[in-house]
């Protein structure tokens, strides 16, 4: 066995041995996103009974970590944004630089937690708060989201990602014509990505834009396709309307496209459209695909075509 292989297989016990001692610390907390692909996610709170402020973690762990890369993470929550977003993520920096080479996950979350704690502490009162600052806008079905909170956290700064420009600069972000229904406005925005650094980096950009970032929902979907696999890495997220990421990544499966990232946003009218919701979703993602070439607009035409014969078929008959 070569150096660099024992290497690697040195850090991939140690990610098995911190993740199951991970999982068995933390239960529910904990759950694995994506394995193959090493994405673990978990729930950090102030108060595991009763909650004030909650915080998720997510994580990607690189093939090298700890051995001689980070975690590459996320910080998921509404609230979190300017000097604190910064505060916390400094620490959590600090942390890995002082533990270089050792699994540093646990530290990170207990980290996490001792953050939220200091601000329920240093909140007069959760009530007294403006209701955006805890929890994302309620919509729908979402109600029983609220329970575990995961899909009501939108992402809002990626670390150790951002640092080269250049990936910044060949963002070609496309955006979709609105949709109205209802009073309910959607919006579908497309990106052309080719790693997970490009999907963070596409949020963090649509985020910047206020109409977007304070919508109702925006949810979203991507599909890499990794040659040197032959696989796919591909996740999606609800953002609150429950089920809808899925239902669209399971449309790019479908219409079989790749290395593209596509968001839809939805402002919410205040009358509730049921199902509807989702097929507006699905069609506005589909239009941009179409209108961006990831899909043939003949063979649309050509199923459409063959129905119709069909139904003349019928008539004849």
């Amino acid at each position: 066995m070569s150096a660099d292989s024992a290497v690697r297989d040195d850090n991939l016990q140690c990610q098995i041995d911190e993740i199951e001692a991970l999982s068995s610390i933390y239960g529910d907390e904990w759950c694995a996103i994506d394995e193959a692909a090493r994405v673990f996610c978990i729930k950090v709170s102030d108060d595991i009974d009763k909650p004030k402020w909650t915080l998720c973690l997510q994580v990607i762990l690189p093939p090298d970590y700890p051995g001689a890369s980070p975690p590459i993470y996320q910080l998921n929550a509404p609230w979190l944004r300017g000097a604190e977003c910064m505060e916390l993520s400094n620490s959590l920096e600090e942390i890995y630089a002082q533990n270089l080479g050792e699994s540093i996950l646990y530290m990170w979350v207990e980290r996490i937690r001792e953050f939220l704690v200091e601000k329920s502490r240093n909140t007069d009162s959760a009530e007294n708060l403006e209701p955006d600052k805890r929890t994302a806008e309620i919509s729908e079905d979402a109600e029983e989201d609220i329970a575990d909170g995961f899909h009501l956290l939108r992402p809002i700064q990626t670390l150790f990602l951002s640092d080269e420009l250049e990936d910044e600069e060949e963002l070609l972000i496309k955006h979709g014509e609105p949709f109205t229904d209802r009073r309910s406005t959607f919006q579908a925005h497309l990106a052309p990505v080719v790693t997970t650094k490009q999907v963070k980096l596409v949020l963090n950009k649509l985020y910047e834009n206020k109409k977007i970032a304070n919508a109702t929902h925006n949810i979203y979907a991507y599909r890499i396709y990794c040659e040197d696999k032959q696989t796919f890495l591909q996740d999606c997220e609800d953002d609150g309307e429950t089920a809808a990421g899925g239902r669209m990544l399971h449309l790019l499966q479908i219409l079989d496209v790749r290395n593209v990232m596509v968001i839809v946003s939805r402002w919410f009218g205040g009358i509730l459209l049921g199902p509807d919701r989702f097929k507006h979703i699905n069609n506005c993602a589909r239009n941009i695909l179409m209108d961006e070439c990831y899909i043939d607009p003949v063979d649309d035409s050509a199923k459409s075509a063959d129905k119709k014969k069909k139904q003349r078929g019928k008539r004849g008959k």
